[in-house]
Order: structure tokens, then sequence, then C-alpha cells
């Protein structure tokens, strides 16, 4: 265990450490911030560093074996009505209490937090059950997404403007560092029982489709609740004056936090708890290092997440009201592509999803492959998002071709890329896009002038779906390597 331990904590050291020089340097040269504020912003690093490392450890030990068990249980039932029930309870459940989707809410002002909740923790729970029928009734993926997303766009004709942003952003949040490595590993569970010729493809999209869900009740949501009654409030900077203050502020917040992440953790527990009763029965040496890894899985996310939130969320408004000030905020352009590719590094699902695929593909398509692709369609995003802040443009003419070119791949790439594609885009739009690049976004268009509650928001939506256009690139870059391999193969022999 404690070479694992130092092993996690050198990856996160390496997933961390470019973010923050890039702070760093901003510091020094075009945005100096008070020594207050980079005291919060390293001790934060820290924190994110002990915590990510820690709950990467918990989640192999205890949420990924957790999933795989409920997902092989639940399809050897065979019995619809309580894998129906059982995965929408689920989805609700873990999204209700997403860490990720409680920072959005604080963000959107005009619609109350708990009805925006309930209708997100909703959508999840509805598509989380139709991702399941899809692997078992063997409906093709892609077509899926054709029609899902050709149903979000009808719907967003109808709802009111500035709303389409936030309820892509909606989408995007809820794949956070609980519900990825629990919904990837439910769909694996799946996968495994059912088998069959596609079982490596089916293996992914749950989490792709589940994130359709909030945008589609969000865009509802839309419909009856006015954008105008939104009052944005650029957030505070906050700064520390002393060590002891340090510490009160990291115990208010590391108490918040646990709160926040034993509400996600006890329905997943609950329900683990209903099937090892009922069905699992596993011996008491597995239960035992799967409690083990619940209590990593809890102390990681929570000094994670207190250390993304007091040590992030002040730097990423600060830097953007600075930089959006400046005679030169052209910067902004290559600033944000540069903290996009490193940025998502230090998103813990990527990791988790990386990791997955290199398993399921036993090595084919690798974890450093796999990070280049989301990296690169983070660091596209980031430069469209500004954009959109710079210019105010309206966020139809990103989304809409954005989506039909990443649609129109589906039938090129090789199914098991367009499942991990946009798997990849859910995971990257997490923590830390919603943490850090939102309000940093905010800051920006705020010093631009914008308006931050139409123009910022969307940022997430970008860094979720150029994902989906340059992980599928890389599918069809792969497959026309493969053929070329095979015609070889031929010629030789």
């Amino acid at each position: 265990m404690r070479r694992n331990l130092l092993e996690k904590l050198k990856e996160a050291l390496s997933a961390v450490l470019p973010i923050s020089i890039i702070v760093i340097f901003l510091h020094m040269t075009i945005a100096p911030m008070p020594i207050g504020t980079i005291m919060l912003f390293l001790s934060g690093n820290l924190f994110l560093i002990i915590g990510m490392a820690i709950f990467s450890l918990g989640v192999d030990a205890a949420m990924m074996p957790i999933g795989e068990l409920i997902g092989s249980a639940l399809t050897k039932t065979k019995r619809l009505p309580i894998i129906i029930i059982s995965c929408f309870i689920l989805g609700v459940a873990v999204t209700g209490a997403e860490p990720d989707l409680q920072v959005l809410t604080k963000q959107v002002s005009s619609i109350p937090d708990m009805v925006l909740i309930i209708a997100v923790a909703g959508g999840v729970g509805i598509f989380l059950v139709l991702a399941l029928l899809r692997m078992i009734f063997d409906f093709n993926l892609a077509y899926m997404f054709i029609i899902l997303y050709t149903l979000v766009f009808i719907a967003a004709i109808f709802a009111k403007d500035g709303y389409m942003a936030v309820a892509f952003d909606a989408g995007g949040v809820t794949t956070g560092p609980i519900t990825v490595p629990f919904i990837l590993a439910l769909g694996s569970g799946v996968s495994t029982v059912k088998g069959g010729k596609d079982k490596e493809e089916d293996s992914f999209g749950l989490c792709s489709i589940c994130s359709v869900g909030p945008v589609l009740s969000v865009l509802i949501l839309g419909m009856f609740f006015n954008p105008e009654t939104s009052d944005f409030a650029e957030e505070t900077v906050i700064a520390v004056s002393g060590f002891g203050e340090l510490l009160t502020l990291y115990g208010k917040k590391i108490i918040e936090f646990a709160k926040e992440v034993g509400i996600v953790l006890v329905p997943i527990l609950v329900i683990f708890t209903y099937f090892q009763v009922t069905k699992l029965k596993l011996h008491k040496h597995q239960l035992i290092k799967i409690v083990i890894g619940v209590i990593y899985t809890f102390l990681g996310l929570i000094i994670f997440l207190t250390g993304v939130n007091v040590g992030f969320m002040p730097i990423g408004t600060y830097l953007g009201s600075k930089i959006g000030a400046l005679s030169y905020s052209w910067i902004l352009f290559p600033l944000s592509a540069v903290m996009g590719f490193f940025i998502v590094a230090a998103e813990p699902a990527v990791h988790v999803l990386n990791k997955q695929v290199e398993d399921i593909t036993a090595g084919a398509i690798s974890k450093n492959m796999m990070m280049v692709g989301i990296s690169l369609g983070v660091a596209k995003g980031l430069m469209l998002a500004m954009i959109r802040i710079i210019f105010s443009v309206n966020i139809w003419y990103f989304l809409l071709p954005g989506y039909l070119i990443a649609l129109g791949l589906t039938f090129f790439t090789p199914k098991i890329f367009t499942a991990i594609a946009f798997d990849s885009g859910g995971v990257a739009s997490g923590t830390m896009a919603a943490a850090f690049l939102l309000p940093f976004a905010m800051g920006a268009s705020a010093s631009l002038g914008g308006n931050p509650d139409i123009d910022a928001f969307g940022i997430i939506s970008m860094v979720a779906m150029m994902p989906l256009v340059s992980i599928q690139i890389m599918g069809v870059i792969y497959n026309i390597k493969l053929k070329r391999l095979n015609k070889l193969e031929l010629e030789e022999e």
C-alpha cells in the first residue's frame, strides 16, 4: 500500500505541477497577486496532490469494484423492473450531491439551487437507465447519440436565450470525480456479464449518455425561468493574512466538504450493502478491502475538493479579471490554450478513464495517447470559449457545428473510439473546469465589459465538446494505420 501511495503521489505531482508553474509565472509577470492569495494557492496545490493520490487509491480499491459488482449483479437478475429502478436511484443519488454540480448551481442565479439540482439529478437517473438498456438490447451507440442530440438542439430552439450554455455546462459537471469511476465500472460489470463481440465498446458510453439528461432537463427549465432575473456578482477573492487564518479557513472547508462527500457516498454504500446481503455475499477479506477503499475515497476527495475550492477558485476569478483588463487582452487566446492543455491532467476522473481504456483495450489505446487527445481537445475548446467571451458570439455558432462534426465522425471512426470520445468529453469537464475555468471566464468577461451570466457560461460545454472531435480524429488515424498494416501483411504473405 505504501508503494502504491508513493506511485500515486508521483502521478498527482506530475499532473498538478504544470498548471501551478503557469499560475506562478503569471503572478511574476502580468498578473501579480497578493501574498495571502498566493499562500492559498500554494497550500491548495499541496491539498490537491495529496487528495488526488489518496482518492486514486480509494477508487482502485473500492469504487471500481463496487460499480462492477453491482453492474454484474443487476444484469444477472435478468429482471428489467429491478434494473430500471436500481439504475434510476443510483443515477439520482450519485449526481444529486456531486460536488461539481454544487459549484455550478452557486453560479447560476436565475434558477433556484434545489430546482436545478433535482432537474439535473433526475436527468442523469433517466439517462443512466437508457444507457444500460442500450447495452442490454444492443442498440447502436452512434445512432443513439444522433437521436439524443437532435432532441437537445430542438429543445434549445424553444428555451430562452442564455439557457443553452448553462444546460450544456450542467451536462459537463455531472460527470465528476465520484460519478465517473462508479458509472464506468457499472458499465464494465454489465458488459462482462453480457459478453459478445462488442464487449469492449459496451464498457464505454454510459457517462456520455448520462450527461445528455441534464442538458435536456435544464433546457426544459429554460422554458419557464427568466434569465433576466439573474444577478451576477463577481466573487470576492479570498486572501489570508497569516498561518492561523489559513488553518481556520481550511478547517471550515474540510468540514463542509466532508458533509458533501458523505452525502454522495452514503447512497452508493446503502445500495452496495443491499446487493451484498441479497446477491453478492462477498468474503470477509474482500469486504474489508472495499471498506478501506471507501475510507480512502472519502478522505482523498475531501482533501482534493478543499484544495481546489480554496486554492484554485479564487485564483481563477482573480487571474481572469486581471488579464481581461489588460490593454493586450488578446493574450487570453494563447494563454487559455496552454492552460487547457495542462489543466486537464489535474482532473482525477480523466486518469480513471484513461486507465480503464488502457486496461480494457490491452494497451492498444494507451493512457498517454488518451491524455494527449483529451488535452488537445480541451486546449481548442478553451480558445473557442475565449473567442466567444471577447466578441460576445452566440453559443449556437459553436455548439451546433461542433456537435455536427462530432456526430459526423461517428460514421468514420471505430466504434470503441466513438464511445471513448464521448465519455472523455464528460470527464474533461470536471472539478477543475467548474472551480477554476468557469470563475476565470467570469472574471475575464466582467473585465471586458460583457455579461458573465451569458458569455462566461458555456466554457465547460466547450471543454466537453472538443475532445469528442479530437479523440475521434485519433480513431480515424488509428483506423487508417491499421488498414495499411493489414495490407502490408497481406502483401508479404
